[in-house]
């Protein structure tokens, strides 16, 4: 059976970040996922963790000026000691939360400047950001995303991701494949899922379109929800989708997958 996270930067967000992590284990969900832990110290955070008895399935590293509109410094020429000193405030939280992955952003290509340049930058940053993960006995995953929904993105579909990690060339990096990314601008899902599975470490879910729960959708979720079942995907399933009304009142479509958790 699927484990599944909620994912509390977009769930429950009428509460505050503390408070959504009761409210999530009191829906029946077993694990969470933090993009922007480092809003709150990590002893609280962990405090309500552990009071909740969840799981952090996985927290993002920083990601630059986020309320400037950033998303990301690793894929950015110029920035490589900005990069290289977030990684131990992501690996500082991680641990205290003990998740075991962290997702490093790669941010949007700067204009005007070459795209190789990005890649090569890229790549140098998962490197140094792999080795020091290994140190702290975490693993880190990439993910595509959507360029319809962030032009400029500089990882943007699954075969580039997956190419990317096997240039990295670590053990401890893998792919974080968003089906709802995937579906906007590739589709396919079950074809490429299966296709990059052996490097799969985090998936994530919202329906298409709208990005809201994913119930009725294009996306034909209990399928693939059966398919990752049988691959052997040990990883969590979170659930990063915008609620139409409240999450509470749309969760109609996981509670008999949380009720078999529970």
């Amino acid at each position: 059976m699927p484990r599944f996270s909620a994912n509390l930067d977009w769930l429950y967000t009428d509460l505050p970040l503390i408070d959504r992590i009761a409210a999530a284990a009191q829906d029946g969900f077993k694990g969470v996922e933090l993009l922007r832990p480092y809003l709150q110290p990590a002893d609280k955070l962990a405090a309500a963790v552990q009071a909740a008895k969840v799981h952090v399935a996985l927290v993002n590293g920083p990601a630059g000026d986020w309320d400037g509109g950033e998303r990301g410094l690793a894929a950015l020429p110029g920035r490589e000691a900005e990069f290289a000193a977030t990684l131990p405030v992501a690996f500082e939280y991680a641990q205290a939360l003990k998740s075991p992955l962290v997702h490093i952003m790669s941010g949007y290509a700067p204009a005007g400047v070459d795209i190789q340049r990005c890649h090569a930058t890229y790549v140098a940053n998962l490197k140094l950001a792999a080795k020091q993960a290994a140190a702290a006995g975490l693993r880190l995953a990439i993910e595509p995303i959507n360029p319809i929904d962030m032009p400029s993105y500089f990882l943007s579909r699954q075969d580039q991701a997956h190419a990317i990690v096997a240039e990295v060339g670590a053990a401890n990096l893998g792919v974080q494949m968003d089906f709802y990314h995937c579906q906007m601008v590739e589709g396919g899902l079950a074809r490429r899922f299966e296709a990059g599975k052996a490097n799969i470490v985090h998936i994530q879910i919202a329906g298409v379109p709208g990005r809201n729960e994913p119930d009725t959708n294009e996306i034909a979720y209990p399928f693939l929800f059966d398919l990752i079942d049988r691959s052997g995907y040990a990883g969590w399933i979170g659930c990063e989708y915008r609620p139409r009304t409240t999450t509470r009142e749309g969760l109609g479509w996981i509670k008999k997958y949380l009720s078999a958790q529970a």
